[in-house]
């Protein structure tokens, strides 16, 4: 008689061993009907499961992410099965989950077109109205390679060859198809009722790419439908929002095959670079951060000493000169330690706080740069803070307040604090990880901040607190980083005198708040789709006139604003005002200036707000003090 523990600490009893299913239905018919899947003592099962031994039990529903994550699954299987259904040539490989969704690889000669998603969708609809049931079934793993290859599963067969002797496998079956799977999935297709196939693309057998390429279809899956509809918009949102397509739309920047990954900024985009760069540059002014610039290429041996030399040597670029290997730097942080060598330093200097925007090379794969969003050469709002051990706390904290007051003024409220700990390959002692950790853990702790913790995605010099910033559509951008670093100053020699007249070696934390400044300029075209507030706006205002008469004026208007530090534009064509009012609506930019006849006689502007709002006719002096406002 198995006692089985409910979440809030109820205990239900049973005369015979229950499975997952009849325990919620005990609980109420509802819960039932929802139940997707069981967590027994942690462990994620089948609804089917059967519960022998006192447990804990956790119902899983929709509701839950791992009900969700179990709906994609199962969605994945189901899409296998329909394509097979249509196309019994087609082998299944792989079909994991990812975000927001699922991916099948499938080898098949003919290769899936787009039509064919269409059917193969149509057919996983028809397969969700005969609710098949779904059930899980174990083989040993020299009976399951005899079954793939019986059904002609050769790369299903191939993948259970890796799989150690003697282990019992299980396998999952809904109808006649039968898919190799760890489970748990849904207990049938009744339960998939919100999904959609997305796209086709080329993937490599086991990652390969000197195996044969397989085609990748792509599909979402959510838990009712008007999720999937939210997701679906999200999407278009999202499409709308392409910071490449803004891009070429308002003239700010290019790419091209000569130079990949490296960003070709337009005037316009050169602006908008530029006046978040110095926003930033106030930031470090305002903040004590003292300035400095670094060499793009440092020799071989300094990259070696730091660490970076066998971690990143495949992402640099590099070269030779005189009989020296020197890398085009990919971070900045070993160039900081450097001028913190040049002298001796005492704890009075201390913390030193040394920024620079840095110029770093990193040689991406091809096959993962994406607009301005991912490049090979990209500018950072990198930071290096120089402290003794007992300023740790004081200083984390006080960039954590900075940090979250940038992105505010940027325009994000939402953000995720996130914290990663020691990777798998690192260096340093685990007692100096494990000060390290603690350090950023008790610092989050004291603020009250929620965060999550990451466990072996830190970075290999020390555990870093990482800013994932929420844009409008709920996109999220991992952007701010602060890493507390005991090894690299010791290993460069990094040294200071303490109180008590000895030398110790200074703690380094590493901090950027808006990180790459490419990308984030690419977030800030997405996140406010070009239509930027007025003080990030790279021209905030075009003035227009109605006739000849008036281009003497648009040009006195235009110095006038200009000389008070906006950032204007005329555009004085002989065309219709209705006309050049419509051209520069589609710019976006924050106002747009007509200057007639009567607005020329009382030494005004007529004032349009983004948007078509008519704020009727002001003097220059009033339209500039409505801009600094908005500043």
């Amino acid at each position: 008689m198995p006692i089985i523990t409910l979440p809030d600490g109820t205990e239900k009893s049973f005369d015979q061993a229950p499975n997952v299913f009849e325990v919620a239905k005990s609980i109420g018919s509802g819960l039932a009907k929802a139940t997707l899947a069981g967590k027994i003592n942690g462990e994620l099962v089948d609804a089917s499961h059967i519960i022998e031994n006192d447990s804990t039990l956790s119902i899983i529903t929709a509701s839950d992410e791992e009900g969700l994550e179990i709906i994609r699954h199962s969605t994945a299987h189901m899409l296998a099965q329909a394509a097979q259904m249509l196309y019994p040539d087609a082998q299944v490989t792989i079909g994991p989950v990812i975000d927001n969704g699922f991916y099948y690889d499938f080898a098949y000669k003919d290769g899936f077109s787009e039509d064919d998603l269409a059917k193969i969708e149509k057919n996983m609809n028809k397969l969700v109205k005969q609710n098949l049931k779904i059930e899980r079934l174990e083989m040993d793993r020299d009976e399951a390679i005899k079954f793939f290859n019986d059904k002609g599963e050769n790369y299903k067969a191939e993948l259970i060859e890796s799989i150690t002797q003697g282990e019992v496998l299980s396998l999952y079956k809904q109808g006649d198809f039968v898919d190799l799977c760890r489970g748990p999935h849904v207990p049938s297709t009744a339960k998939l009722k919100a999904f959609k196939l997305m796209k086709l693309a080329g993937a490599y057998w086991r990652g390969d790419s000197n195996n044969e390429m397989l085609q990748r279809v792509y599909g979402t899956a959510w838990a009712t439908k008007d999720d999937l509809a939210a997701h679906l918009h999200r999407l278009e949102e999202a499409e709308k929002r392409d910071h490449r397509k803004i891009g070429k739309t308002q003239n700010l920047f290019h790419m091209q095959e000569e130079a990949p990954g490296m960003v070709f900024w337009h005037e316009k985009g050169w602006t908008l670079y530029q006046i978040v760069e110095q926003y930033m540059r106030s930031v470090f002014r305002d903040n004590d951060y003292k300035e400095v610039h670094t060499p793009q290429l440092i020799d071989r041996t300094l990259w070696e000493k730091s660490g970076h030399w066998d971690k990143f040597g495949d992402a640099m670029f590099t070269t030779s000169s005189e009989n020296r290997d020197y890398a085009v730097k990919p971070m900045n942080c070993p160039a900081h330690i450097q001028i913190f060598n040049q002298g001796l330093k005492s704890y009075r200097d201390l913390p030193l706080r040394l920024a620079e925007f840095g110029s770093c090379h990193r040689n991406e794969p091809s096959g993962t740069l994406h607009g301005i969003m991912r490049v090979r050469n990209f500018v950072q709002d990198d930071g290096h803070i120089f402290v003794s051990s007992d300023q740790i706390q004081s200083e984390v904290s006080e960039f954590i307040d900075l940090t979250f007051k940038v992105y505010k003024h940027f325009g994000f409220d939402n953000v995720d604090i996130k914290l990663s700990t020691r990777p798998e390959k690192r260096v340093g002692s685990d007692e100096v990880w494990d000060r390290a950790e603690a350090a950023l853990a008790e610092a989050l702790d004291a603020k009250g901040i929620k965060w999550e913790l990451q466990e072996g995605e830190g970075a290999f010099y020390g555990p870093k607190i990482e800013f994932v910033l929420k844009d409008c559509l709920e996109r999220e951008w991992q952007c701010g980083t602060l890493q507390v670093d005991f090894s690299m100053p010791e290993r460069l020699d990094a040294q200071f005198i303490a109180e008590d007249g000895s030398k110790q070696t200074p703690v380094m934390l590493h901090r950027a708040i808006v990180g790459s400044l490419e990308r984030f300029v690419g977030i800030l075209i997405e996140h406010y789709e070009g239509a930027f507030p007025s003080w990030l706006a790279p021209i905030q205002a075009v003035i227009l006139n109605i006739s000849e008469k008036q281009q003497d004026y648009v040009a006195n208007v235009s110095k006038k604003l200009k000389k008070q530090g906006l950032r204007v534009i005329s555009d004085l064509r002989n065309e219709k005002i209705g006309f050049k009012i419509r051209e520069h609506s589609m710019q976006r930019y924050p106002y747009i200036l007509v200057t007639g006849g009567r607005e020329m006689e009382n030494n005004q502007i007529s004032v349009r707000k983004r948007g078509g709002e008519d704020l009727g006719s002001m003097s220059i002096e009033a339209f500039i003090e409505l801009v600094n406002k908005e500043k």
